[in-house]
């Protein structure tokens, strides 16, 4: 399975549904029934909006655990990514935060997603949660043991994280590529919402064969000058109310995102 495979669409738009918060997260409400309620309403919106794929992320449990999710986030993530996956037309992905790309994995296999995201595959990053280690030999061996072909996305200098050690993104890039065989690069802005800087994806342009995803801070504004450097985009922040990513996604929104891109696209 290729990533031209699941998505056949040009510059496919993968939009995010920030779950809310899940049993056992500071904030958690009490309530399944509204969590799963929430994220089949916004998947009903993409739909309608013809978003080609969804990436379901556990974004209001902060603060995140590092690595190793325990057993009832992974239980919840699994059981509203069962109900999106059924609902939703296109390719479904799993984020679980901060870096349980094992757990990921499982839930993609078990609810019939198709992808996840990993933010921190190869190499080492300073984050918020602490020193955070990839561990793509693990993730890779589980896929196989599993019988899976959910791919990989893995982002490269990723988000809220700082690399640790005097490395390039051109290096990481090769190594996410060519030692963590990962399936596609994400390239994002430091922070959530923040747009990604056109020489890094430029630079990962020249040192990877795989697609590239901008990871975050797509607007309309801004898209004339990135969808010629992409081959994929993942879009959370601006289809929320005032564009910020802990509000709840706004249609008004995605109609003038998908709108804008659908312009360009035939220019």
């Amino acid at each position: 399975m290729k990533f031209t495979d699941l998505f056949t669409a040009t510059k496919p738009v993968i939009a995010c549904i920030h779950l809310e918060p899940l049993p056992g997260s500071p904030l958690y409400e009490g309530s399944m029934e509204n969590v799963i309620e929430t994220a089949l309403l916004e998947a009903d919106i993409f739909k309608k909006h013809k978003i080609d794929g969804i990436i379901v992320e556990n974004f209001r449990d902060m603060p995140f655990y590092p690595d190793n999710l325990p057993a009832e986030t992974i239980a919840a993530m699994t059981s509203v990514t069962y109900e999106i996956v059924k609902v939703f037309p296109g390719p479904v992905g799993v984020n679980a935060l901060r870096n349980d790309a094992t757990a990921a994995m499982a839930i993609a296999v078990a609810t019939g997603a198709r992808f996840i995201r990993v933010n921190i595959h190869t190499g080492a990053a300073i984050t918020d949660q602490g020193v955070i280690q990839g561990k793509a030999y693990e993730t890779l061996r589980l896929r196989t043991s599993l019988k899976s072909d959910v791919l990989i996305f893995a982002d490269v200098n990723v988000k809220h994280a700082t690399q640790l050690g005097n490395r390039s993104i051109a290096l990481e890039t090769r190594d996410l590529t060519d030692r963590g065989l990962a399936d596609a690069i994400i390239v994002s802005g430091d922070l959530t919402g923040a747009e990604a800087k056109t020489e890094d994806i430029k630079e990962v342009r020249l040192n990877t064969h795989l697609p590239i995803i901008l990871g975050s801070g797509a607007t309309p504004e801004n898209l004339k000058k990135l969808l010629p450097i992409i081959d994929s985009l993942i879009v959370g922040s601006f289809f929320k109310d005032e564009g910020k990513a802990s509000n709840n996604v706004n249609k008004e929104r995605v109609t003038i995102f998908m709108e804008t891109k659908k312009t360009l696209s035939q220019v």
